[in-house]
């Protein structure tokens, strides 16, 4: 029987700072509140600080004791609870891959929150915290280890699957360096911090009796100081704006930059025979396997400004997800050149310049232009009606700005279908490519709503395991052509003797297999 094998110890240490933690506002709340007065006050404080560490101290200490984890033969088992117990238990067979991520505090202590990835997705997937970095490490490769004996001895059983061999050695696909991250930076232009300033300041009142929102109260400060910015008049409101403008684009790329730099410092992208490797993180470290047969499609993005210097972004489509987003970023800044071979080892292509695009109906560009036109239209009467003078003209004028970037923007909706698969792109300012390869499809399904059905055009969804791929506007008999391709491209091929490709798992032949078979089609 296996062992029942428990959390590094020090988890209970993290577990009553995190609790401590909690208690840090409530505390600050009795400080600066009419509750006790004087030296009371600030004892009362302190003491429910105390009494929040022992209590967490104690619940953290009792749920590390209730919480184990079994490495059994077949599966992992992770049995956890104080006052009620459960107990989940995953097949080896349905874990992608183990990730591990180290935050500030654990990994002050070497610790790290070892994550089993099944692609069900968001509480679904079981995770322990926290075990040693030594541990978490042998948990992945013990598991990536009864993987590949279960492939073994499925290849076994059938002599005409090819055996790999498999490493954990990779070749490396992008990395970022320091030059690189401070030039991301500079696009990642962030005005968070001014929110966070803007609250704090609303409680300087509360410990101060300066009132900082009170202009005169400045212009006599300076004034008593004898500074010669009081006697510019006008001068100094132009002069004040000038410099609130300058430093608002300062300290927003330098928001930009360190929120880049503790993100992605020392990013780095390894493909290896069991998948893609991605590293990255200043204090919080994590590290990511996707095996490349999860990879259901690829989606290339950019931002309204950094296109204009033809840097882009690269995010795989997989069956996990990364941060609650169902797309895992594996190049967050980098040219098309440095794109196309990460987009080739994870088995899809860019499109070439004899690809047939379509773009979208003209009667869904004028039915949306319309739509737009009628919302400014009845804020413009309403504005008339009940606002000053002058109001009316503003939801007037977006009305035109809207009609022009709708008729422009149509000119950059189209999709694309060659023989393995369907390509996207939106965006008229921040273009957005979407390919997915037409063997992992899921469902093909034709929405129409009622002006859609009059007008005779549909939205194409496609249905993929790791997320959605929509083609809105495409004209009625284009939407059929194209699911009737994608059916014929799963009929074509026989799943029950497919052979994975010599550089594949046969598990990843498994996976088309089963996404031809759950194909299911449904039209409006």
């Amino acid at each position: 029987m296996s062992e029942h094998l428990r959390t590094a110890p020090v988890s209970v240490v993290l577990g009553a700072i995190g609790s401590l933690r909690q208690a840090i506002i409530p505390a600050l709340a009795i400080g600066f509140s009419g509750i006790g007065e004087g030296m009371g006050r600030g004892l009362l404080a302190i003491g429910v600080g105390i009494a929040a560490a022992v209590i967490g101290t104690v619940i953290s200490y009792i749920g590390w004791r209730r919480l184990t984890y079994t490495i059994g033969e077949t599966d992992i088992r992770v049995e956890s609870g104080i006052l009620s117990r459960s107990a989940r238990s995953v097949p080896y067979e349905r874990i992608q891959d183990v990730s591990l991520e180290a935050k500030p505090l654990p990994r002050l202590f070497g610790l790290v929150s070892v994550k089993f990835e099944t692609g069900a997705g968001g509480g679904e997937d079981l995770s322990l915290n926290y075990l040693t970095k030594a541990e978490g490490e042998r948990l992945r490769q013990l598991v990536r280890e009864r993987r590949d004996d279960e492939a073994a001895v499925v290849a076994a059983a059938d002599p005409a699957v090819p055996q790999t061999a498999t490493t954990d050695e990779g070749d490396v696909l992008f990395e970022m360096g320091p030059a690189r991250l401070i030039n991301f930076g500079l696009f990642e232009f962030s005005l968070a911090i001014f929110a966070v300033l803007g609250g704090l300041l609303q409680y300087v009142d509360n410990v101060s009796d300066v009132d900082i929102w009170n202009v005169d109260l400045w212009r006599g400060w300076l004034e008593e100081q004898g500074s010669f910015v009081a006697s510019l008049g006008p001068y100094a409101q132009a002069a004040g704006v000038v410099a609130g403008l300058f430093g608002l684009v300062i300290i927003g790329m330098a928001s930009g930059i360190i929120r880049t730099f503790l993100r992605d410092w020392g990013f780095t992208l390894t493909r290896s025979a069991r998948g893609f490797r991605r590293q990255r993180g200043l204090f919080t470290r994590t590290d990511v396997v996707m095996p490349a047969h999860r990879v259901q499609a690829v989606v290339i993005g950019t931002g309204f400004v950094r296109y204009r210097f033809g840097w882009h972004g690269l995010s795989f489509v997989s069956l996990a997800q990364d941060d609650k987003n169902e797309s895992h970023v594996v190049a967050p800044f980098a040219t098309m050149e440095e794109i196309a071979p990460i987009v080739r080892a994870a088995g899809f292509h860019l499109p070439d310049g004899g690809l047939h695009w379509q773009r979208a109906s003209k009667r869904h560009l004028t039915d949306t232009t319309f739509t737009a036109l009628l919302a400014c239209v009845v804020g413009a009467v309403a504005a008339a009606l009940f606002a000053p003078f002058g109001v009316a003209f503003i939801p007037l004028g977006a009305a035109v700005l809207i009609a022009g970037a709708n008729l422009y923007a149509w000119e950059f909706r189209r999709h694309a279908l060659d023989a393995t698969q369907i390509f996207a792109t939106t965006g008229m300012m921040s273009p957005t490519s979407r390919i997915a390869t037409r063997l992992k499809l899921h469902s093909v399904e034709i929405a129409q709503g009622p002006l859609a059905r009059w007008r005779g055009y549909a939205t194409v969804n496609l249905g993929l395991a790791g997320g959605t791929f929509a083609i809105p506007g495409v004209p009625l008999e284009d939407a059929r052509k194209l699911r009737a391709s994608v059916i014929e491209t799963i009929a074509a091929t026989d799943y029950s003797r497919l052979d994975a490709p010599l550089d594949q798992p046969q598990d990843q032949a498994l996976s088309g297999a089963q996404s031809g078979l759950s194909v299911n089609f449904l039209a409006t």
